[in-house]
């Protein structure tokens, strides 16, 4: 069986420099201290596509990483990817709405300790991804802390524990027991020939709403960007007392797509259980549902890169795609 693991940076690649630590090693140092080099007659081929620590990540190279995946579909089992924490929710996300149909396992992963330190947790989630890659299972996934997560449904939850990633409104997919996986979820088999779609548009702000947010601020910000996901309260609403914010909200969102998600960790939007969720819903607002919010914006991203229409954005964001959605959206 063999197994390619593409290194990008991030923590589980970063040395101590004098101003911090900074991504430096290579996808075959950081396997070398880990002390990784063939998993239970596991062929193990590397290559690396960045090397930049996490917070630097841009929406091309998303792109980067998705074609090097995609061309790699045809000669591995599984591919693993290592990835800075930051924005590993993010990457994982768009990976699986540009990458269709994926024949085998996908399986990000990455660490919160550098390899280099003592106690690092990267040998630990190092072969929590390689022990997956390997059983087959089709599709986008993260490998964190003996879990394995849906790509689409992860966020990073703690900045500094070693258990920073959640599966948020789904369970985990599997877990390492020991040496044993044990499989929660079954993922389905994809139907039809894998293909790769990473037509986006990036230009996309995410804004979380606050007491006294001013509409002018809103209006400003819509005027600069082709879609905006709206960070709201709880099931999701927008105010309009004293600043109606939901004037400027239904303006806009005759032109350009407003996605409303929420600051709640779990449960997602339900904008018909209140009236100023009605009022949402009436001034042309899109309901992400339960969709993570590093979901809610790639997602739009990918959508606005196929259609600038906002009845067809609307109709994009409300199809379960990649499983971001528990179910579909009218």
């Amino acid at each position: 069986m063999r197994i390619l693991i593409l290194g990008t940076g991030g923590t589980i690649a970063s040395a101590k420099t004098e101003r911090g630590y900074r991504a430096s090693l290579s996808i075959d140092e950081i396997l070398d201290t880990a002390g990784i080099k063939k998993e239970d007659g596991i062929e193990i081929e590397t290559m690396d596509v960045l090397n930049i620590d996490s917070t630097l990540l841009q929406p091309e190279d998303w792109v980067s990483i998705g074609e090097a995946v995609f061309k790699a579909l045809d000669s591995y089992e599984g591919i693993v990817i290592t990835h800075g924490t930051d924005t590993l929710a993010y990457t994982s996300s768009m990976l699986s709405f540009m990458l269709h149909n994926v024949p085998i396992p996908v399986v990000l992963t990455g660490s919160m300790l550098p390899v280099t330190e003592p106690n690092s947790d990267a040998p630990r989630n190092l072969r929590t991804a390689i022990t997956f890659a390997a059983k087959g299972l089709p599709g986008v996934y993260v490998a964190f802390m003996d879990k394995i997560m849906l790509g689409t449904r992860v966020s990073k939850v703690h900045s500094l524990g070693l258990n920073a990633f959640q599966s948020i409104n789904y369970p985990d997919v599997a877990y390492l027991k020991g040496e044993r996986l044990v499989l929660r979820v079954r993922p389905k088999t994809p139907e039809g020939e894998p293909y790769f779609d990473p037509a986006i548009d990036p230009n996309v702000v995410h804004l979380r709403l606050t007491p006294g947010l001013p509409p002018t601020v809103f209006i400003e910000v819509a005027q600069t960007v082709s879609g905006i996901v709206l960070e709201g309260y709880g099931a999701g609403g927008i105010p309009y007392r004293k600043r109606n914010l939901l004037r400027a909200v239904a303006e806009v969102s005759k032109r350009k797509p407003i996605v409303m998600t929420t600051q709640a960790v779990y449960g997602g939007v339900d904008l018909t259980k209140y009236e100023v969720g009605r009022k949402a819903l009436d001034a042309g607002v899109i309901p992400a549902g339960d969709m993570t919010k590093e979901a809610a914006l790639t997602k739009l991203m990918w959508a606005l890169g196929h259609t600038k229409d906002v009845e067809e954005i609307r109709k994009i964001m409300g199809k379960n795609i990649a499983g971001e959605l528990s179910s579909e959206l009218p």
